[in-house]
């Protein structure tokens, strides 16, 4: 036993997830939602990642390899939803949401598995009704057809 861990009592404290990889999880969860990840849903997460202001700078192949790693310290990935929790702010929390939201409905077609990730997605970031239906709907016209 190191001098450390005979200092700390064995307990490390485990770094929380920053910003950027919470929010790639949160995109990572929605693409996988319906238990496959494919070539074009890493395309989809490759096109939000150009876009938002919170990767600017970053690399890709880094941030998703944290991303990767803060998911492996999960027994599933619906467990892993948990940690959105962690993200620094109110605001953050319903960018996360509006994001998944996107991705979801972008496929065409919702279906059951997007749905109840969306909902966990909901409840673990306290998104309230009102801001998840207002979300919906404009999202909804944005993918009417």
């Amino acid at each position: 036993m190191g001098l450390l861990s005979k200092l700390t009592g064995a307990v490390t404290p485990q770094k929380k997830a920053t910003d950027d990889v919470l929010l790639l999880h949160t995109m990572m969860l929605m693409c996988g939602a319906d238990g496959g990840f494919d070539d074009s849903e890493v395309e989809t997460l490759e096109a939000y990642f150009a876009t938002l202001p919170e990767f600017e700078g970053k690399d890709f192949g880094e941030v998703l390899g944290q991303a990767k790693k803060m998911v492996s310290k999960y027994p599933s990935l619906t467990e892993s939803v948990k940690a959105l929790a962690d993200l620094s702010s109110p605001n953050l929390k319903k960018k996360a949401y509006v994001v998944a939201a996107d991705i979801a409905m972008s496929s065409g077609d919702v279906d059951e598995s997007e749905d109840k990730m969306l909902d966990a997605m909901q409840r673990v970031m306290n998104i309230d009704d009102a801001t998840a239906t207002k979300v919906l709907e404009v999202l909804g016209m944005k993918y009417a057809r």
